[in-house]
Formats: C-alpha cells, sequence, structure tokens
C-alpha cells in the first residue's frame, strides 16, 4: 500500500481540505509537512463547518493519529485558540491524537509585528502576505536563531536562543520605529504556554518511520500551493517554505523513498489571493459569477480571491514538478450552467507561443492566455457521486483536462460535503 502526499496545483485553495479529509478515513497517519497558520482548510461534514488552520485535517476521524512536522512553523498560541474552537464542535484533541514534531520552529507574537511592519510600510512593494508571520519566522529557522518546540522544556537554553533572536530582531525594529522586545517578557510568556504545548511533543520523525515500518498508511497534508513554492513559485509573491511533494519527505523526517502516490488537488477553474501575475483572471461577469457561487473568500483571512478560467499550462507544469500521479477535480459544480467554458492551452508573449510561465517576473506579468473554448453543461454536477451522475459535456471537460495537463483525474468532487465525491482511482492502492 502508497504513503499518500495532498499538495495543490495553482496558488493554494484548491479544496485539499476536503480531500484529505476524505482520504484520512483509507489513512492510519496523518501528517503536516509545511507551513504555518496562513493555510485555512474548511471542511463540511453532515452539514457541520470545520475551519482548521494548523490541525491536519484528519483530526476529525476517530482512531487517527495527527502530525505537525518539524517543516511547519507553529504558532503555539493559535494551536492552542483552534484546538479550544473544535472542541466546541465535539471534536477533542489530546497527545494520544495529536504529535507534534520537537524541531519545530515556534512563530512568536514578534513575528507577526515584523511581518505586518513589512507589508505596511510604503518603502518595500507588498507581497500580498497574511501578516501572520510564517515568512519571518522561517528567515529566522534559516538564520539558526529560531526557538523551536523542544526549547521550551529548559529555562537556561531559552535564555540563550531568545539572546541570539533578540539580537537580531531588536536591531530591525529600530529600523521599523518599533519599540524592542523585552526579553523577561517573551520568555515568561513562552514558559506560561510550554506545559499546554509540551505534552503533544514527540520525535514525530522516529514515530513515523516505525508506522510505516508497521505497514501502516500515511497521508502527507500539504498547504498553500504549488505556484506559492518559493522555489518555483510566482516569486516574490509566494509563501516562504517549499510547497511541493519533495517538502513531504524532509518536512517530516522519513526519507523520498517513503513518498508513494502523489495526489495533486486542481480546482475546476483558477483563484488566487493577494498580489501577483494572473495570467487567466477575469474581471467580467464570469469572474463574479465564479467568486460568487464558489463562495471565494479566503479561510484564514476572508479576502476576496481573484478568479479566472482554469489555466492548463501552469497545472501541467505544477504536476511536473511533484511528480503528480493523480489528481482531484474540486468545485465541479461552480461552473454549473455556462453556456461556454474557456482553458488556457498556452501563453503568448512578444509574438512568441509558450507552453510554460516563464520565471522572470517581468515576463511573467506581460504573458496573455491562448485559450480554448469548450461547450458548457445546463445540468448540475452538485453532489454527483459516481460518472453516471454527470452530465456528458462535464466529462468532456474533464477528460480534455486530463489531456490538457498531461495527467489522470484519480477523484472528482462535486460539493464541500464530504461523501460527495467520485472515486476514480485509490491513491492508496498504488
Amino acid at each position: 500500500m502508497a504513503n499518500v502526499v495532498v499538495v495543490g496545483t495553482q496558488w493554494g485553495d484548491e479544496g485539499k481540505g476536503k480531500i484529505v479529509d476524505w482520504l484520512s478515513e483509507r489513512a492510519d497517519v496523518i501528517a503536516r509537512f509545511q507551513g504555518g497558520h496562513n493555510a485555512g482548510h474548511t471542511l463540511v461534514i453532515d452539514g457541520v463547518v470545520y475551519k482548521l488552520s494548523l490541525l491536519p485535517s484528519g483530526i476529525l476521524r476517530a482512531g487517527k493519529l495527527s502530525v505537525i512536522g518539524n517543516g511547519v512553523v507553529l504558532d503555539p498560541w493559535a494551536l492552542l485558540s483552534e484546538i479550544d474552537k473544535i472542541a466546541m464542535q465535539g471534536v477533542q484533541v489530546s497527545p494520544q491524537n495529536l504529535m507534534i514534531a520537537e524541531n519545530a520552529p515556534l512563530i512568536l507574537p514578534l513575528h507577526g509585528e515584523l511581518d505586518r511592519a513589512r507589508e505596511s510600510s510604503n518603502a518595500v512593494a507588498k507581497i500580498g502576505t497574511t501578516g501572520r508571520g510564517i515568512g519571518p519566522a522561517y528567515e529566522d529557522k534559516v538564520g539558526r536563531r529560531a526557538i523551536r518546540v523542544a526549547d521550551l522544556g529548559d529555562s537556561a537554553t531559552l535564555d540563550s536562543r531568545i539572546a541570539r533572536l533578540l539580537t537580531h530582531h531588536n536591531a530591525l525594529r529600530r529600523g521599523l520605529d518599533l519599540p524592542e522586545i523585552d526579553g523577561d517578557a517573551l520568555k515568561a510568556a513562552l514558559l506560561e504556554i510550554a506545559p499546554k504545548i509540551l505534552p503533544y511533543a514527540a520525535p514525530v520523525w522516529k514515530v513515523l518511520n516505525e508506522e510505516r515500518k508497521a505497514g501502516k498508511r500515511i497521508l502527507f497534508e500539504g498547504a498553500q500551493g504549488s505556484l506559492l513554492d518559493v522555489d518555483f513559485g510566482t516569486y516574490p509573491f509566494v509563501t516562504s517554505s517549499t510547497t511541493l511533494s519533495g517538502m513531504a519527505a524532509s518536512g517530516t523526517g522519513m526519507g523520498p523513498g517513503s513518498v508513494g502516490f502523489v495526489l495533486g488537488i486542481v480546482k475546476a477553474y483558477s483563484t488566487r489571493v493577494g498580489e501577483g501575475p494572473f495570467p487567466c483572471e477575469l474581471f467580467d461577469d464570469v469572474g463574479e459569477h465564479l467568486a460568487r457561487v464558489g463562495h471565494e473568500k479566503g479561510t484564514v483571512t476572508g479576502r476576496a480571491r481573484r478568479c479566472g478560467w482554469f489555466d492548463a499550462v501552469l497545472v501541467r507544469q505544477t504536476c511536473a514538478l511533484s511528480g503528480v500521479k493523480g489528481i482531484a477535480l474540486t468545485k465541479m459544480d461552480v461552473l454549473d450552467g455556462l453556456p461556454e467554458l474557456k482553458i488556457c492551452v498556452g501563453y503568448s508573449l512578444d509574438g512568441e507561443v509558450l507552453d510554460y510561465l516563464p520565471t522572470a517576473s517581468d515576463r511573467q506579468a506581460r504573458v496573455t492566455p491562448i485559450y480554448e473554448t469548450i461547450e458548457g453543461w445546463q445540468g448540475s454536477t452538485a453532489g454527483a457521486r459516481s460518472w453516471a451522475d454527470l452530465p456528458a459535456q462535464a466529462i468532456k471537460y474533464v477528460r480534455r483536462i486530463e489531456e490538457l495537463i498531461q495527467c489522470p483525474v484519480a477523484l472528482v468532487s462535486t460539493s464541500p460535503e464530504r461523501e460527495d465525491t467520485i472515486l476514480v482511482t485509490d491513491p492508496f492502492a498504488d
């Protein structure tokens, strides 16, 4: 049986939460491997809406182990708030069903302050971050000055970590006209929260490798989308982590051979939150239709998402980057009733036709999409659970997408509800 990695193949918001939740019934362990609480997953189960940010989507399944890997940057206060929130919905979280990597770096209040100060500065172009401190926390990780989960258990270690951290941050804050951080107050806050976080801490790499050797199925849950990858995304309008499937191994402490079937989540149209290039963006009635019917607002920030036609060029590119073996196509029902649909099959740039998105920012901003028009369908795809439930033209749309992105469809999601899913290929049976 294969382990399965779930990654978004667009700019995030593809519907990964529902797919991970659906797949988690077949898994034993569900592991988050990158990102932070800037990621938002909305799940609808029996009409109840659950909104998760840090917690793996598998937390809603009884008897499953959920893991937050070392590739995640962890805001401990946000995590506890999220645990309390879903407890009010009847979901209990304990060290028996949630484990946090001891070497996961922490997001501190100073990270969020720095993030927001940079975004509000007129001297620097806006990236469009969520302001949650994700980028500054990753900067501290690679700068070797992060405070990690394991550090919460030792007061002397905290002293040296805080001193190193504030040497850097207080110099930055002076330059931004922000007050310096009081190291004693920061330490007190960390020591206060430590007893609530440390019970979840564990050598995740060891536990996951033992689970794999025991034949357990592991589901790796990615956050954001491939086009926000710090290396291969629309840089600099990207997140601060690697969002491709390769991060599943290093972000949990497992070898690359532990990664099996890579499932790419693909929305039936395109959306993007924040700044940056978006070749297929629509500013007309169709764009408004997609935003309205698709309820296109960010789970975490509530920001409106920009909407556009499906971009086969980009999805083919991201499927190649992550080695995607099959896709889960989501939000088909949003396209119901549109008389015609368009798919981007190439780009035009300075008289040249391109079959990929160039790397240079100025070239990315100047590409124009080359569209193929496909007849829409008048029937409903909402709630379909088999191919027979789909209009014939909707099936043609799916098949054309497969051809253009050079990757087969493994799942089709036809509503936010858990069971409204058409299974074509079981990723765990690879």
